[in-house]
């Protein structure tokens, strides 16, 4: 993935009703560590990775980049949005298009954490790049993620298999707006 292009980066931090969507700091690096090793968030993904592999490997201040959101919850990390342009992908309708993607500790699952900051950053994205397509890919077997996908607006490309698994490309129109 690119990144976005000409966007000024890091924005001022984005505040929702519940949520701060801000650039990613030293104090985040032991909830990234948590969101990759999880096997609840990596169920859809691939696997977690190993976390003594993650304690040597990470960077001090992980996630770092245009276009990476850290979700914080009351000064806390609870998840991470990414927006980057996508210029390789399996799907030929999603290349050069940005991506959205987007993780979440299981603890703040259940709560409209991801709707919200994933709403934010794609009105974020609509200010800055204006007129932007956007894709989001996932398993169709992501029950959780379908919904949030047709939730924030994306309907369906094309379907096709990959990593062994059926999985969905959607695309949120340009000025599609969240609801």
């Amino acid at each position: 993935m690119d990144d976005l292009g000409p966007v000024a980066w890091p924005p001022a931090p984005i505040k929702t009703e519940r949520l701060v969507l801000r650039e990613p700091e030293a104090r985040d690096r032991a909830s990234f560590v948590e969101l990759y090793a999880s096997s609840d968030v990596h169920a859809y993904l691939g696997g977690p990775r190993p976390r003594d592999e993650l304690d040597r490997e990470m960077p001090e201040v992980p996630g770092r980049g245009p276009g990476s959101f850290v979700v914080d919850l009351d000064g806390a990390m609870i998840g991470q949005v990414l927006l980057r342009r996508a210029a390789e992908h399996l799907c030929s309708a999603a290349v050069g298009k940005v991506d959205l993607g987007y993780l979440f500790l299981p603890r703040a699952w259940g709560f409209g954490y991801a709707a919200g900051a994933c709403a934010a950053a794609l009105d974020w994205l609509e200010d800055v790049l204006p007129g932007e397509p956007v894709v989001l890919a996932t398993q169709t077997a992501n029950v959780r993620s379908m919904r949030l996908a047709a939730k924030l607006g994306f309907t369906e490309v094309e379907r096709f298999r990959a990593w062994d698994a059926d999985q969905w490309l959607g695309l949120r129109a340009p000025g599609k707006g969240s609801d």
